[in-house]
């Protein structure tokens, strides 16, 4: 019985199969880096929504009442510098309360579930815009890297589902034939995914030194201590406008007078 034959890896063969490794390894950390930008960015999101239905209410509240109270002041005493300050104060109120009452205030509570964080993985591996072949593919996986995300903040599994289910594999195909192009093709993949990972890398950092990022886990620290840090900021603003509201009733008896005399 004649011997098998075994056809000798060549040198470019035995590379490419290091760097396909290499790419699955970086793809890998990618997906990672991806989820864990996304999952930040959603608990901010949830919580800044949790702050501004319990605090940031009443620091509009307190800032429409520093408004009238500066108001009062300006019709009292209708000087330039007086005006100006009221209409300042009036601009300050109105900011607020936009921003208080805005879109971010209906973010709700996010507790992503395994299976989620697995498919959300999963998503970025297949479709990340820096395993594109061509500019038409790369703007394509980036609109569905971005419908990814907007799912994965909503807890929307069914969503990014149907993003992996409905990607056309034959996106990934190579332009160009053998193995030379392939090889080409993946180390410029590589190169452009360690780019991206140390951006995100960068951007995760920068969320997690903002004051909102501090601001909850100042509160996450007294929850273990047995405080609940936005209801105790919650009842310092509610005393301050308690006392605004009397600095309004004692200034508009004054216009009242003061209007009855002229």
């Amino acid at each position: 019985m004649p011997a098998e034959i075994v056809r000798k890896q060549t040198p470019e063969e035995a590379e490419l199969l290091r760097k396909r490794e290499e790419l699955a390894s970086v793809r890998a950390t990618l997906a990672e880096r991806e989820l864990e930008l996304a999952d930040l960015r959603a608990q901010l999101k949830s919580f800044e929504g949790r702050y501004l239905r319990q605090v940031g209410v009443l620091y509009a509240e307190l800032d429409e009442w520093d408004a009238r109270i500066a108001e009062l002041e300006a019709s009292l005493n209708p000087v330039p510098e007086a005006q100006q300050h009221a209409e300042q104060a009036r601009k300050r109120a109105d900011e607020t309360q936009e921003a208080t009452h805005g879109e971010a205030s209906k973010a709700q509570d996010f507790q992503p579930s395994a299976d989620l964080k697995s498919l959300f993985r999963e998503v970025a591996k297949r479709i990340h815009p820096d395993f594109a072949k061509d500019d038409a593919d790369r703007q394509h996986r980036t609109r569905l890297m971005a419908q990814a995300n907007e799912a994965y903040g909503r807890g929307d599994a069914e969503a990014l589902q149907r993003i992996l289910s409905d990607y056309d594999e034959s996106s990934e195909s190579v332009q160009g034939e053998g193995i030379g192009a392939e090889l080409i093709r993946i180390i410029r993949q590589i190169h452009q995914a360690r780019k991206n990972i140390a951006a995100l890398e960068e951007e995760q950092a920068r969320l997690s030194t903002s004051e909102l990022s501090q601001l909850k886990k100042d509160a996450e620290m007294a929850q273990r201590e047995g405080r609940d840090l936005l209801a105790q900021l919650a009842t310092a603003l509610a005393g301050k406008i308690m006392q605004r509201r009397k600095e309004h009733e004692a200034l508009a008896q004054r216009v009242d007078a003061h209007e009855r005399q002229v």
